[in-house]
């Protein structure tokens, strides 16, 4: 069952076999925030190198042979030909596998799955991101293509919240995506002595965002649940309908095809169906414990 029919069709995954993970070599690591990095893969395989392309919102899974797969977010940007980052936070078994892993080290990689973010239907409209932490890296290659087609979306807002300012992702990006055309406001639970900057949650920020347009804007948005909630009550009382609401919903993926069952989600999997969703067909599910 698909919940998601305005969504553009995902991408192809690079190989033939949705089954068989091709070899990618780690290029390079960055340290990002506190048990989060950035690993920058490529494909062994020069062809596949060519010929793998992704859309904004859509994901991989990663397999280290002996310890199992997980599934990650791409957060690179979709006009690369050559690198592709996947900003990983130290959560589990394989994940922290992954953090032992140095630059050379290989690994396999099989995808891309999932449907995409609704960029199409922001051409010409306001387009306002609300990230919560590590949430901005599913919203990462989003913002590469607002601003590589810049002059075909409305106003641009970025939307930051985190626990504290050590845990804002990307820091060193916003001048470059400031300069760009992007609106950023930040937002931080606990601020530190040398922080100046807003203090609250995130949702604070669309109370406070200037809408001209609300009937003809669209609002993107990935984080933890409960800010997502919020998130969605905010924009409503700015008059923002359910069906210009769109997220991207995590949860346990395992084949990343629909067939094993770990990300039901009412009758949607989330690796097929998701995972982003506009939020009027997500909803129901969203509010019921233990789907």
């Amino acid at each position: 069952m698909n919940l998601s029919p305005l969504m553009t069709h995902a991408h192809a995954a690079v190989a033939d076999n949705p089954w068989l993970s091709q070899t990618v070599r780690i290029e390079s690591i960055t340290a990002e925030i506190p048990e989060v990095a950035t690993y920058e893969l490529a494909f062994v395989d020069p062809v596949l190198a060519a010929r793998y392309r992704f859309l904004p919102g859509q994901f991989n899974m990663l397999y280290l042979p002996g310890v199992g797969e997980v599934a990650i977010s791409i957060s690179a940007n979709p006009n690369s030909r050559e690198r592709w980052a996947h900003t990983i936070r130290v959560a589990g078994t394989v994940t922290q596998s992954l953090s032992r892993l140095q630059p050379g080290a290989t690994l396999g990689l099989r995808g891309p799955y999932g449907n995409p973010w609704p960029l199409a239907d922001c051409l010409g409209k306001d387009v306002i991101l609300v990230a919560g932490g590590i949430g901005l890296a599913p919203l990462r290659p989003v913002i590469y293509e607002l601003l590589a087609n810049r002059a075909k979306y409305g106003n641009v807002t970025l939307l930051l919240g985190a626990r504290t300012p050590e845990g804002l992702l990307y820091p060193g990006e916003y001048t470059d995506w400031q300069a760009g055309g992007i609106e950023i406001e930040s937002t931080v639970d606990r601020a530190s002595s040398e922080w100046t900057g807003n203090v609250g949650v995130v949702t604070l920020l669309i109370d406070r965002l200037p809408l001209p347009r609300p009937d003809q804007t669209v609002l993107l948005m990935c984080g933890p649940e409960v800010m997502m909630h919020f998130t969605v009550k905010s924009a409503r009382k700015r008059g923002l309908a359910d069906k210009q609401i769109w997220l991207s919903s995590e949860r346990n993926m395992q084949c990343a095809v629909g067939l094993c069952g770990h990300c039901q989600l009412g009758p949607t999997f989330v690796c097929k169906d998701g995972p982003v969703f506009r939020y009027d067909h997500i909803a129901p599910f969203l509010k019921v414990e233990g789907l």
